[in-house]
């Protein structure tokens, strides 16, 4: 384990790439289908590739928020 003390934003920055992770497997899934021209998946399905773009969002905002943390001190 690191001896480094958790910054501000640094929660967010990881929630948001696991929750993009998530969302970019969700998208692959979701196109596989049109590809091999089977029927596409469900309409949850398509909710899961959403995530990516939350995902994005969360990260982006902790490191927002890390920054201005930055700036402060």
């Amino acid at each position: 384990m690191s001896d480094e003390t958790q910054k501000a934003g640094d929660l967010l920055v990881r929630i948001g790439a696991v929750l993009f992770v998530i969302g970019a497997f969700g998208t692959l899934a979701t196109m596989i289908p049109f590809f091999i021209g089977t029927n596409p998946l469900p309409t949850p399905a398509y909710f899961v590739s959403m995530l990516m773009g939350v995902g994005f969002a969360l990260a982006l905002g902790g490191l927002l928020r890390s920054a201005l943390a930055q700036r402060r001190t």
